[in-house]
Protein backbone atom coordinates (compact mmCIF):
# COMPACT_ATOMS: atom_id res chain seq x y z
CA UNK A 1 0.00 0.00 0.00
CA UNK A 2 1.54 3.62 -0.76
CA UNK A 3 0.93 5.38 2.53
CA UNK A 4 0.77 9.15 2.20
CA UNK A 5 0.27 11.49 5.30
CA UNK A 6 -3.03 11.27 6.71
CA UNK A 7 -5.89 9.34 6.56
CA UNK A 8 -9.29 9.05 4.29
CA UNK A 9 -12.40 8.09 4.88
CA UNK A 10 -14.23 5.75 2.08
CA UNK A 11 -18.20 4.68 1.77
CA UNK A 12 -18.50 1.54 0.58
CA UNK A 13 -21.98 0.66 -0.06
CA UNK A 14 -22.77 -3.62 -0.45
CA UNK A 15 -25.10 -4.39 -2.72
CA UNK A 16 -27.16 -7.41 -3.27
CA UNK A 17 -25.38 -10.77 -2.52
CA UNK A 18 -22.44 -8.17 -1.35
CA UNK A 19 -24.84 -6.80 1.71
CA UNK A 20 -25.85 -10.35 2.49
CA UNK A 21 -22.46 -11.62 2.88
CA UNK A 22 -21.41 -8.26 4.85
CA UNK A 23 -24.57 -8.07 7.16
CA UNK A 24 -24.44 -4.29 6.45
CA UNK A 25 -25.67 -2.14 3.40
CA UNK A 26 -22.60 -0.02 3.96
CA UNK A 27 -19.25 0.98 5.46
CA UNK A 28 -17.21 3.74 6.29
CA UNK A 29 -13.84 2.75 6.45
CA UNK A 30 -10.80 5.08 7.45
CA UNK A 31 -7.82 4.08 5.15
CA UNK A 32 -4.53 5.55 4.96
CA UNK A 33 -3.86 8.20 2.55
CA UNK A 34 -2.75 6.83 -0.83
CA UNK A 35 -5.05 3.43 -0.22
CA UNK A 36 -5.97 1.91 -3.37
CA UNK A 37 -9.61 0.01 -4.13
CA UNK A 38 -7.46 -3.11 -3.28
CA UNK A 39 -6.68 -1.91 0.03
CA UNK A 40 -10.00 -0.62 1.02
CA UNK A 41 -11.58 -4.44 -0.31
CA UNK A 42 -9.34 -5.91 2.57
CA UNK A 43 -9.75 -3.65 5.06
CA UNK A 44 -13.58 -4.39 4.31
CA UNK A 45 -12.67 -8.32 4.50
CA UNK A 46 -11.15 -7.73 7.88
CA UNK A 47 -13.91 -5.91 9.15
CA UNK A 48 -17.01 -8.20 7.80
CA UNK A 49 -15.32 -11.70 6.98
CA UNK A 50 -14.45 -13.94 5.04
CA UNK A 51 -17.45 -14.72 3.49
CA UNK A 52 -17.43 -11.19 2.29
CA UNK A 53 -13.84 -11.92 0.90
CA UNK A 54 -15.43 -14.98 -1.62
CA UNK A 55 -18.14 -12.73 -2.70
CA UNK A 56 -16.20 -10.28 -3.85
CA UNK A 57 -14.38 -12.47 -6.35
CA UNK A 58 -17.60 -12.18 -8.27
CA UNK A 59 -18.01 -8.72 -8.35
CA UNK A 60 -17.96 -5.12 -10.48
CA UNK A 61 -16.86 -2.05 -8.64
CA UNK A 62 -18.14 2.01 -8.99
CA UNK A 63 -15.54 4.41 -7.29
CA UNK A 64 -17.27 7.54 -7.54
CA UNK A 65 -19.86 6.12 -10.03
CA UNK A 66 -17.15 5.27 -12.67
CA UNK A 67 -16.48 1.28 -12.92
CA UNK A 68 -13.35 0.07 -11.64
CA UNK A 69 -10.92 -2.58 -13.28
CA UNK A 70 -7.65 -1.63 -11.62
CA UNK A 71 -7.92 -2.22 -8.13
CA UNK A 72 -4.66 -0.23 -7.76
CA UNK A 73 -6.34 3.35 -8.63
CA UNK A 74 -5.84 5.12 -5.55
CA UNK A 75 -8.93 6.48 -3.60
CA UNK A 76 -9.82 9.96 -2.39
CA UNK A 77 -11.00 11.31 1.42
CA UNK A 78 -14.78 10.95 0.75
CA UNK A 79 -15.09 9.05 -2.15
CA UNK A 80 -18.00 5.73 -2.81
CA UNK A 81 -17.06 2.93 -3.23
CA UNK A 82 -19.62 0.73 -4.71
CA UNK A 83 -19.69 -3.70 -4.79
CA UNK A 84 -21.73 -4.73 -7.16
CA UNK A 85 -22.15 -9.05 -7.24
CA UNK A 86 -22.88 -10.49 -10.70
CA UNK A 87 -27.57 -10.01 -11.41
CA UNK A 88 -29.72 -12.06 -12.58
CA UNK A 89 -31.71 -10.72 -15.18
CA UNK A 90 -34.71 -11.76 -17.16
Amino acid sequence: MSVEAGSSKVTVRYFAGARAAAGVPEDVMDVPGGATVADVLQAAVRERGERLGQVLGACSFLLDGVAVRDRSIVVTDGGQLDVLPPFAGG
